[in-house]
């Protein structure tokens, strides 16, 4: 499957906030080198979003699961094991916005919890 290439600008936008959570996990003594779930967030319609859910593997995650929020706007969640070091995330935002344009939803960001490697 060829991903579609992404807007730099967008990119950037996304990147600064990324950056900011990076910050806060390191903050909350995160080491970024260890493997965790990371999951990630789509919003669309039903046939977008079961169309992702459907590829999702093929994409390298899994389903975790689908929320209808309070302006009744349906949420598809994802996730999968990596680092989240600056490079492996920039990776994964990369390929979210990939995912944006090619299966017409809106990437609504990423998230993990700290590890410490103190036995979480």
């Amino acid at each position: 499957m060829t991903l579609p290439e992404v807007d730099q600008q967008r990119l950037d936008a996304e990147w600064d906030e990324d950056r900011e959570v990076l910050a806060s996990l390191a903050q909350n003594g995160d080491r970024p080198d260890l493997v965790r779930s990371v999951d990630v967030s789509f919003a669309g319609d039903d046939e977008a979003l079961d169309r992702l859910a459907e590829n999702a593997d093929e994409l390298g995650f899994i389903v975790l699961d689908r929320e209808e929020n309070e302006e009744g706007g349906i949420s598809l969640f994802l996730a999968r094991e990596q680092k989240a070091d600056a490079a492996s995330i920039k990776a994964l935002t990369l390929q979210c916005l990939q995912i944006e344009l090619l299966y017409d939803v809106d990437y609504e960001g990423w998230g993990c919890m700290a590890q410490s490697g103190l036995g979480e």
